[in-house]
């Protein structure tokens, strides 16, 4: 059985449900669902927050990165993406930890995969926003299409925030 033929028919609840999915393949690992966002050239809205320090930058790979990887923990540091940045990488620190980093991954067609990572003791303070949305301008300076994949509540409040808009949502599963 193809995987088209074993999927054919569902809606798109059913096709980004694991269970659903797992119920009709053999799925060895998933990751999702999640909600794909997009942003339009003109339709960056300013990251209305209070400012917790100046945003800065730093080279993807940076130690102060590495460090607030590790600090999130192997799942949230995965789920952000964060790791795989080609783009600087935005920041607001205190002292030389960093709070909450932002940059973006490029993918085909002019696409930047937007990656966001606020540190668990800093979270709710708007800090994601505040990184988020130079990253996002960088991106758009560069003629690129940000995307912002969002699977947290949190997350995707972040992102409408800053004026993404839902297109879309995906479930990627891995067969044996």
């Amino acid at each position: 059985m193809s995987v088209r033929s074993a999927l054919n028919g569902l809606t798109t609840d059913e096709l980004t449900d694991p269970a659903t999915v797992a119920g009709l393949l053999p799925v060895a690992d998933t990751l999702g669902p999640a909600v794909l966002g997009y942003l339009a050239p003109d339709g960056l809205r300013p990251a209305t927050t209070e400012a917790a320090g100046p945003v800065g930058s730093l080279t993807p790979g940076h130690p102060a990165l590495r460090a607030l990887l590790a600090a999130a923990g192997q799942a949230d540091a995965g789920e952000s993406g964060l790791a795989d940045v080609s783009s600087p990488v935005f920041v607001v620190r205190k002292g030389p930890e960093v709070l909450a980093a932002a940059g973006y991954e490029r993918w085909p067609r002019d696409t930047a995969h937007l990656c966001v990572l606020t540190a668990p003791d800093a979270r709710g303070r708007g800090l994601a926003r505040q990184v988020a949305h130079p990253a996002t301008a960088h991106a758009l300076t560069a003629g690129l299409l940000p995307q912002w994949r969002a699977r947290p509540p949190a997350s995707r409040r972040v992102a409408q925030a800053l004026g993404y808009r839902e297109a879309g949502r995906q479930l990627s599963v891995r067969l044996p």
